[in-house]
């Protein structure tokens, strides 16, 4: 076993990628690649997001426990009462909703983030007690989507909503988002995909997350950097990419064609495949059915989609099975709720900070920081500095 260069610390060789590398320990949930199942503690996630609201499943992630009726009552208005944004955050916004114009809410809410944490005297979870941490998490992460509804908005040229207490976590995000209460079957289908999105294992934005709380930074430093790993496009960025492969494809005739070019040429198909699972996605199942629900051309022209992409991957990819994952029909599902496609992994952040914010706390628990090795591989050491010419 090599010793690391720098250290007595034995050098393990592990995956690329650290795949399949467990790093630590963790109460919050698990994915079975295999099996098709994940869950939320002891929870299946699926069967949450079908049943309970998101509030009684934020409630589960920080408190550890499903909350009775007056419990869940009163998280809900615990939580709402923290949408609003201070002052400063909300006078900044124009400028940083300029200053992102290209580049989205999602890079808004890097900054937003910052802002709310400094504003909010934020400091170090290695510092602060249990309650303390507790208390930050939920003060960011309810804030999330007025930051990033107000980013939108202001984007568009349109001023923002100021949120209502009164209404659901989903359905609040909906109302600020469009200025309008949303139609219930929308808000609840919306309620199930954040749900369903809460948390996904040791995923690359959840990591980032975990990493940054164990040098024992505050809690906004944690999210800011989980949110800049949600936003790349192999991770967070795929829902409206997936919605872009359907148009492209524009109608069924299409769709065996432009398949087969995409697979032989070893493209990538944005939807399908996913690194954990080995079988169906539970949660493009759920999402399925939502929008099959819904009806209309667009989804049967997914689902066909569907059906002719798993079926010239078995066929040009034999032995390797390729399912559609949860961005696939989360476009389909936002698209039919009125989400603007520059909002959908947006919107997954508004979801997934939740799980962020659990795990931030859990690794706060354990004063060890993450610090893993690298292999050199560039040029031999040591060389002469050649002197100046």
């Amino acid at each position: 076993m090599p010793i690391n260069g720098t250290t007595a610390t034995p050098v393990l060789d592990v995956p690329r990628g650290l795949a399949g590398v467990v790093v630590t320990d963790t109460a919050l949930g698990d994915v079975r690649g295999r099996e098709g199942f994940y869950h939320y503690r002891q929870y299946s996630a699926v069967e949450l997001a079908q049943t309970r609201g998101f509030e009684d499943v934020w409630h589960l992630m920080i408190h550890g426990e499903l909350p009775d009726a007056g419990r869940s009552e009163a998280f809900a208005r615990e939580t709402a009462a923290l949408r609003v944004l201070p002052d400063e955050v909300r006078a900044a916004l124009p400028a940083v909703a300029r200053a992102g114009s290209r580049s989205g809410p999602l890079a808004g809410l890097r900054t937003a983030l910052s802002l709310f944490g400094a504003s909010r005297g934020f400091r170090p979870v290695y510092d602060i007690d249990a309650d303390r941490r507790r208390a930050d998490t939920l003060a960011a992460a309810a804030v999330v989507p007025t930051m990033l509804t107000a980013l939108h908005r202001l984007g568009e040229g349109l001023d923002p909503v100021e949120p209502r207490t009164d209404l659901s976590y989903a359905a609040n995000y909906l109302y600020m988002l469009t200025g309008a209460v949303p139609e219930p079957a929308h808000a609840r289908a919306i309620e199930k995909y954040l749900i369903s999105t809460i948390d996904h294992g040791f995923n690359a934005s959840t990591f980032t997350g975990r990493v940054i709380a164990s040098t024992g930074a505050d809690v906004a430093a944690c999210l800011v950097g989980a949110v800049g790993a949600l936003s790349g496009p192999l991770h967070g960025g795929a829902p409206s990419r997936a919605l872009d492969t359907l148009d492209a494809i524009g109608t069924p005739d299409r769709i065996d064609a432009w398949i087969r070019e995409r697979v032989l040429a070893g493209d990538r198909i944005m939807g399908f495949g996913h690194p954990v699972y080995r079988t169906e996605d539970p949660r493009s199942r759920m999402l399925r059915g939502i929008a099959e629900q819904f009806g209309g051309p667009l989804v049967e022209f997914a689902v066909e989609v569907e059906r002719h992409v798993e079926a010239i991957l078995a066929e040009l990819k034999p032995g390797r099975e390729l399912h559609t994952n949860v961005e696939f029909y989360a476009g389909v599902v936002m698209e039919l709720c009125g989400l603007p496609r520059t909002m959908f992994t947006p919107t997954f952040a508004a979801a997934r900070v939740i799980g962020w914010s659990a795990n931030i706390l859990e690794q706060a628990q354990d004063s060890k920081i993450i610090r893993p090795a690298a292999r050199y591989v560039g040029a031999e050491p040591p060389v002469a500095v050649p002197l100046p010419q």
